[in-house]
């Protein structure tokens, strides 16, 4: 028998209120109860980084949290992040720019990543960029376009700021 528990939770900055068993892992009421596909279903362990979700602002493996562990909890997946004036972040335009998408499975992973760590500094050291590398698997070996495009978006996030 797989009970119910009531969650209140905020998805993309839309409070929602909803019913979930106790088995069901953030992943899955993502992808397959609210329809937010871009957190992907890699590897079910937490290594590959491509269900990297923003969890009250900090990079989690949503493959690996239960649903009722976001409990009052603010989530953001990559659905969320566009502005309705601006339009893309500054992370996506810097990783379209810096040619650092390929397939894009595992492309909102580590902008959501890249995210996270751009809000803690512009200007992220080479062992701070290469450990945000080493969290996220890429089939399409993208890795040196990646370490541009954050770099690149950090100092466009920074030169926005200091406007």
């Amino acid at each position: 028998m797989n009970h119910l528990l009531e969650l209140q939770l905020t998805i993309n900055n839309e409070p929602l209120t909803l019913r979930v068993p106790f088995s069901e892992t953030l992943l899955e009421l993502l992808r397959h109860r609210l329809q937010l596909t871009s957190a992907k279903d890699g590897c079910d362990t937490g290594e590959c980084g491509a269900c990297t979700v923003l969890l009250n602002g900090q990079p989690v493996n949503a493959c690996m949290l239960l649903a009722a562990q976001a409990n009052q909890c603010h989530v953001t997946t990559i659905e969320g992040i566009q502005d309705a004036e601006l339009g893309l972040h500054p992370v996506q335009r810097a990783f379209i720019k810096c040619d650092a998408v390929q397939c894009g499975y595992c492309t909102a992973g580590m902008i959501l990543s890249t995210i996270a760590m751009l809000e803690e500094t512009n200007a992220p050291s080479p062992q701070q960029i290469q450990r945000l590398l080493e969290s996220h698997a890429c089939a399409c070996g993208v890795y040196p376009q990646w370490q541009k495009a954050i770099k690149y978006a950090g100092k466009d996030m920074e030169s926005n700021h200091a406007s």
